[in-house]
């Protein structure tokens, strides 16, 4: 029987899963783009906008259950259900018949995102050693770059291999393998989740000690178990199990208000930072770099590639030097190489440093913002009340997440590329202002210590 850190990896790792496939639904829809709005034949920028971001309404959906459904029946059942409609949902869009069915199975798909997004970093900070906690949660952004990478290899591998017109070809059939190749995965993560077990915070907070007790001595050994168990029991004594309205009310209460805006301003800029164009609109953007459509499947690959080699380095680093240095960083590198971006689009220049500009920009934010933030969401809210203030800073993380992306066409359209680049420089340079001036410092302590420092 697995015990201990190879234990807690072993079940961080299946949670994670959830991770992938997150990461793969959510940019295979960026090399699909030209093929499905072939067929479909999509030609205005307003419908093209609300292809590529109707699924984010079903992730703020999703987002929105996930609290409910994670504080009402467990972590682990709620995880179980996002792989199912991630199984469900990936066939679906792969046999959409008509645009609207397109929509529809895509929005399913987003509820499975927002599920899996808000649970995934929630459970598995519930159940890590606290000197492992960091790197653990990061392992949830690595499985999204995972399936980030997996995505991008496979629409390159679909559309750039066959015989025939490639647009012509890849607009019959090809934009169908590359969303419905995410059931396979999804279905390894639905038998995964039968294997682990429920989060000990979720089992303490119900009443169920015996078997909390029994999940942390897995995790940490007897000793360890005994000493969590009683700063749980600590940080929920005097009070029972809360209502969701009551729950709101506590984090719209004087003593969590603060911590509350925080972790959605977070999650805010995670998505306003702006890098999530570059996955859902690569082509607009290298096509405006001066790269042709064959050319553009594989810088995006790069792109997976640059991702999941600064994520690995995201996961080194996040417990040594702490979660604010790192956002910090990200925040002000992300600004100056906007600045810089947005200046060679204004005077048109093209070239391979437009996709070093692009590849520098993924990598400060795959060790920075994208890992961090979700690290942060899943530490900072306390126990009684995670459930509901992970979904509600998961779902502005979506909405603003579906702002951006059905805004970018219309920005890229009235300011330009340059000019939406250096709008998303400035909110970079607000979001360093906000976590110099709010984010402390929450490395190497445990959930009940981050909970009595807002206290």
């Amino acid at each position: 029987m697995k015990s201990g850190g190879l234990y807690v990896w072993w079940i961080a790792t299946v949670a994670a899963l959830g991770g992938l496939l997150f990461g793969y639904d959510w940019v295979v829809i960026g090399g699909a783009k030209p093929f499905y709005e072939a067929h479909f034949g999509l030609v205005s920028p307003q419908v093209q906008g609300w292809a590529m971001s109707c699924a984010l309404v079903g992730c703020l959906v999703g987002a929105m259950l996930s609290g409910v459904l994670s504080e009402r029946f467990g972590r682990k059942p709620a995880l179980l259900a996002a792989a199912l409609v991630f199984t469900i949902s990936s066939a679906g869009t792969g046999m959409a018949g008509s645009f609207d069915g397109f929509v529809v199975w895509r929005m399913c798909g987003g509820l499975a995102i927002g599920l899996a997004s808000s649970l995934s970093p929630m459970y598995i900070a519930e159940v890590s050693p606290a000197g492992m906690r960091g790197r653990l949660v990061c392992l949830n952004e690595l499985t999204i770059v995972v399936g980030i990478l997996m995505a991008q290899v496979t629409n390159w591998l679909i559309a750039g291999h066959g015989s025939g017109d490639l647009l012509q070809r890849n607009a019959e059939v090809g934009w169908r393998w590359m969303f419905g190749a995410t059931a396979i995965p999804a279905m390894v993560f639905l038998l995964g989740m039968l294997f682990v077990p429920e989060s000990p915070r979720w089992l303490a907070l119900r009443g169920r000690e015996d078997e909390a007790r029994r999940t942390l001595e897995r995790l940490g050994g007897a000793e360890s178990a005994a000493i969590v168990l009683a700063e749980i029991e600590e940080s929920v004594r005097g009070s029972e199990h809360e209502t969701l309205l009551v729950e709101l009310k506590t984090l719209a209460g004087p003593r969590l208000r603060g911590v509350m805006l925080l972790g959605v301003g977070l999650a805010v800029l995670q998505q306003w930072c702006g890098i999530n164009v570059i996955f859902n609109y690569a082509q607009n953007i290298f096509s405006a770099a001066g790269y042709g459509l064959s050319d553009i499947m594989f810088n995006i690959v790069v792109t997976g590639i640059t991702m999941l080699i600064f994520t690995f380095l995201a996961i080194a680093t996040v417990d040594k030097h702490g979660r604010r240095v790192l956002m910090l960083g990200g925040c002000a590198g992300l600004a100056v190489v906007y600045v810089t971006l947005g200046y060679f689009f204004h005077i048109h220049s093209t070239g391979v440093h437009m996709l070093a500009l692009v590849v520098a920009a993924l990598a400060c934010y795959a060790m920075t913002l994208a890992p961090v933030t979700w690290v942060v969401l899943s530490e900072v809210f306390p126990s009684r009340v995670r459930g509901t203030a992970m979904a509600i800073a998961t779902a502005s993380l979506w909405a603003a997440c579906f702002v951006l992306t059905y805004t970018f066409p219309l920005l890229n359209s009235s300011l330009g590329t340059a000019g939406t680049f250096w709008v998303y420089a400035a909110v970079c340079i607000l979001g360093f202002l906000g976590v110099k001036r709010w984010l402390p410092e929450t490395k190497g302590k445990t959930l009940e210590e981050i909970e009595s420092f807002w206290a």
